[in-house]
């Protein structure tokens, strides 16, 4: 099914040709002045050099041939040469009528599915999530549901960090608070246990300890590198253990990423490709790309057109330890034997632009992509607190994820009760479902590349762009529809009519513009566009609302047509939130 603004532009190219000028002047846009027309066409300006003619003219001649026509009530020409439009009724009522009847309410990619590997969450083993994990877990997960909506095959990579230091820092800390361990016998050859000896907890502990006792006892962090390099270079007990502080994060992870309905798909690491390191090094070094510089292994990435020194990409340190890079190429090496992406994403810090100019660069001239793969890197804002700086709790920590929900959670949880008849166990669910879609939709409303403020308040005001308020609209047209059914209507059987009012035309024109903004916010990476449409749709379903007496109405096939408009705005604003990772309750 065609965008109703393409179908609109067709229509307004004919008029364009008829009156002999070039229909691709004839491309219409919304009316960024909504008080004089619905929509606007430029064309006549641009085609007044082109044809030496006044625009004035070109714009009157075009708005005759529009006389009649089926999409058109109204073609104005305008000074200086603008066609201001309005769409008939009629026209409005058969575009929402294919958007029912079509699955995705007709929307259409055009374009042959992508496989897409989306590499999100961040999180290093050992280590609790942070206020700082939040944006790259529901941006990610969110840039994987609009993939998978518009057909795309997507696989979500959780991609942890459990590979460097921190895993010799860990390991050197459980040794020291449990030396006997079966791990550290390097002459066994027996099966290892398979409960993992210690808890999420103990590992909360263990790590900034060990990572603080580094810093200032240099025998400990000789002891670290020692066990990072018994480690990744397979010690089978090293190996064994690492594995065990894998499972026992994962397991946490897990339950803190599912609060906030983030799945992956895979959850590997970086040491999932760790034994694949040497045979890229082999290869980069045999094919001439990787060289010695300075005692570590480098591959040159500048080109003859930057504007700014982009340094070598290190593979390997001086002394043969790997890094981030290293990893990171070795995992694209092995996505592609695996999967044979049309493309991979990146979501971190936006810091980290140079990083991946490096990574990209060396993978596409050491040959680890095909020249038609697409590396996306996304970079992101900070989360800020009131005072601007990044969010920290009280006494001046790093908040940590859980915290951040639990109380999200607990303000939503005193809101409800506020004014409502509910039992508490019903109360509970309903504020968590709500303070996930604030914290989410407070996330992903703001621009990825920009910082915002985290202000609680706000986020979980039932009034203003935030998801409270979108689940509020979502559920009072819940409600309208139960009234409707419990008033002996059939909701499902509700035809569509001509809109009569501004309020219902204005609300049925904002539902058009779906597939558009779908369109749009898969091509740039952008789950903030989906967000901004399904505000400007609650609004118009609200004042929609405020305007028209919808169950009071008199006239049942009237009232029949409020309520097709009613259910199309449910399902519409259900399945953009469902895109954007959160879903609404039955009632509130």
């Amino acid at each position: 099914m065609k965008k109703l603004l393409d179908l609109l532009t067709e229509e307004m190219g004919k008029a364009f040709e008829a009156a002999g000028y070039d229909k691709a002047l004839g491309k219409v846009g919304v009316s960024n002045r909504p008080d004089l027309c619905e929509f606007q066409c430029n064309g006549a300006m641009a085609g007044a050099k082109q044809y030496h003619k006044a625009p004035m003219m070109i714009a009157g001649e075009v708005a005759e041939k529009l006389a009649g026509s089926r999409a058109f009530a109204e073609a104005a020409a305008v000074a200086p040469g603008f066609l201001n439009l309005k769409v008939r009724e009629s026209f409005v009522k058969e575009y929402l009528e294919g958007m029912r009847r079509e699955p995705k309410f007709g929307y259409e990619s055009g374009k042959a599915p992508k496989k897409i590997i989306i590499d999100y969450g961040g999180a290093n083993v050992a280590k609790p999530l942070h206020v700082g994990h939040l944006r790259s877990a529901v941006i990610g997960e969110s840039l994987k549901r609009i993939n998978r909506y518009i057909g795309n095959e997507v696989i979500g990579d959780a991609h942890l960090g459990d590979w460097g230091l921190q895993m010799g820092l860990v390991i050197s800390g459980v040794q020291e608070r449990q030396p006997d361990l079966v791990y550290f016998d390097e002459t066994y050859t027996g099966e290892y246990p398979k409960e993992a000896p210690f808890t999420i907890s103990d590992l909360e502990e263990i790590y900034p300890a060990a990572s603080a006792k580094q810093k200032e006892d240099p025998q400990f962090h000789a002891k670290a590198m020692e066990a990072t390099y018994k480690f990744q270079s397979g010690v089978r007990g090293y190996r064994a253990l690492g594995e065990k502080i894998r499972e026992v994060s994962v397991e946490d992870l897990r339950k803190n990423y599912q609060s906030l309905n983030v799945e992956f798909d895979l959850w590997n690491g970086e040491s999932s490709v760790g034994d694949l390191i040497p045979e890229m090094v082999d290869y980069m070094k045999e094919k001439g790309y990787a060289y010695i510089s300075e005692g570590a292994l480098v591959v040159d990435v500048k080109e003859d057109t930057d504007t700014k020194e982009v340094p070598p990409c290190m593979i390997l340190k001086s002394d043969g330890a790997s890094l981030y890079n290293t990893t990171d190429l070795a995992t694209i090496l092995d996505r592609m034997r695996q999967y044979q992406p049309d493309q991979i994403i990146y979501l971190t810090d936006k810091r980290q632009d140079l990083y991946f100019v490096q990574v990209f660069r060396c993978a596409r001239k050491t040959k680890l992509v095909t020249p038609e793969t697409e590396l996306t890197w996304i970079g992101f804002g900070t989360v800020n607190g009131k005072d601007g700086k990044p969010f920290k709790t009280r006494s001046g920590g790093v908040m940590r994820l859980e915290t951040l929900i639990s109380d999200t959670k607990a303000e939503m949880y005193r809101k409800i009760l506020e004014g409502r008849e509910m039992s508490e166990e019903e109360a509970r669910k309903v504020a968590d479902q709500v303070a996930v879609a604030a914290l989410i939709y407070g996330d992903l409303s703001n621009q990825a590349s920009k910082d915002y403020i985290f202000d609680l308040d706000r986020f979980t005001s039932f009034e203003g762009d935030t998801g409270p308020y979108i689940l509020y609209t979502i559920v009072r047209i819940k409600s309208i529809l139960s009234k409707y059914a419990e008033q002996g209507g059939a909701v499902e059987k509700a035809a569509l009519r001509e809109p009569d009012s501004a309020a219902e035309k204005a609300l049925a024109l904002q539902l058009t513009a779906f597939q558009a903004v779908m369109e749009s916010a898969a091509e740039e990476n952008a789950p903030h566009k989906i967000c901004a449409f399904v505000y400007d749709l609650a609004n118009s379903f609200n004042h929609f609302y405020h305007e028209v007496k919808i169950l009071t109405e008199e006239d049942e096939k009237k009232k029949a047509g409020f309520i097709a408009l009613l259910t199309l705005t449910k399902d519409v604003l259900t399945d953009c939130i469902g895109v954007l990772g959160f879903e609404a309750p039955d009632r509130m």
